[in-house]
């Protein structure tokens, strides 16, 4: 079973942190999505449900 990218089609990267307004992961996690193994997407999932404290991006 793969993972689902956490885009919500509302992309916005602050230019300082690098990170997107609309799914929380940093332009590498976005630019790697497509070739990361399952394992560190659930990783950058976990990450992403930290920062947001439990709301969904």
């Amino acid at each position: 079973m793969s993972v689902e990218s956490p885009c919500r089609k509302l992309c916005a990267l602050d230019p300082v942190t690098r990170v997107c307004a609309g799914c929380l992961r940093t332009l590498d996690e976005i630019a790697r999505w497509g070739r990361m193994s399952d394992k560190e997407k659930r990783d950058v999932l976990r990450r992403i449900e930290s920062v947001a404290g439990g709301v969904e991006p």
